[in-house]
């Protein structure tokens, strides 16, 4: 079992953190008191929760508690709990330019613990030092980006084998509307239509021959080839820029026939160089039920 604890300085990047680490599979929880951790492990917090890889904040406005800290530390590591400490750091200069860019008061300044941002954030360091001095992690987000932070602490605590961008591909009727989350979509209402073969009407694009007959001719080929070597090129620069979910979209009339076909045909033909593609069909089963009832 593990937790780790995200601190620093406010505004050095704690929210972006907890959401990488949630994406990672770490269970989050922001803000809570030394003093809850141990609960927390214990009973879970709004039921069912995996504790196996559990991630807490604490900022400035636990000074009080932050003294407690150690104590708890050490009851959880008597519990075979691995206690690790993440602490988030940057310049004043980039803290202040953070808090300008965002229009955001510091918590000690919203306390009326501190005039001016430099006076709390002055405050705010020097209490947070030792805490800083006893941290496992010590990140400097002064010159990082939102998907540099995510990269690095995907390299620190994602478990192996991890995939930082899941990728779906999602097959979908425009009758029904358009794929509203999706990040690429494709048009193939211009391949040919097995709703019109009899024998394959009632048939979905997993089966073999409705794939067969959507991929019959040069055109269909073509078409495959071409939105293949667009996926094969642009989901690495996806990955690069830090997205964490990539949708495409294949869409026909019904989302039965040619988007599934060619979104499973895909699937199978960049499975080794992109491992986890996940298929999933938005209106196979309304579909079905329409042309059922004809």
């Amino acid at each position: 079992m593990e937790l780790l604890v995200v601190t620093g300085m406010s505004g050095a990047g704690k929210t972006q953190a907890l959401q990488t680490l949630e994406d990672i599979g770490y269970y989050c929880v922001d803000n809570m008191p030394p003093q809850l951790f141990v609960y927390l492990l214990d009973h879970g917090y709004g039921g069912g929760m995996d504790r196996e890889k559990t991630a807490v904040t604490m900022d400035i406005r636990s000074e009080i508690l932050l003294d407690s800290l150690d104590a708890v530390r050490e009851s959880l590591t008597a519990q075979q709990v691995q206690t690790r400490i993440l602490y988030l750091d940057a310049t004043d200069e980039s803290l202040k330019r953070r808090y300008k860019e965002t229009r955001r008061l510091h918590p000690l300044v919203m306390q009326k613990k501190a005039a001016s941002l430099p006076e709390a954030l002055a405050m705010e360091r020097e209490r947070l030092q030792p805490l800083k001095n006893r941290a496992d992690f010590v990140i400097d987000t002064t010159r990082l980006k939102t998907k540099e932070l995510r990269t690095r602490l995907i390299k620190l605590f994602a478990p192996a084998g991890f995939e930082a961008m899941t990728i779906e591909f999602v097959a979908f009727g425009y009758k029904y509307g358009i794929l509203a989350d999706a990040d690429l979509v494709f048009d193939l209402r211009c391949l040919p239509n097995p709703f019109y073969v009899e024998e394959l009407r009632l048939l979905t694009g997993d089966d073999p021959a409705v794939r067969d007959y959507v991929m019959s001719g040069d055109e269909a080929i073509g078409l495959f080839t071409r939105i293949e070597e667009l996926l094969r090129y642009s989901i690495p620069l996806y990955r690069k820029e830090g997205k964490s979910r990539l949708v495409v979209g294949f869409g026909c009339t019904g989302g039965q026939h040619r988007s599934l076909a060619v979104a499973g045909l895909m699937q199978e033909a960049m499975e080794n160089d992109f491992p986890g593609i996940r298929v999933t069909c938005r209106d196979k089963d309304e579909n079905r039920y329409e042309i059922s009832m004809r």
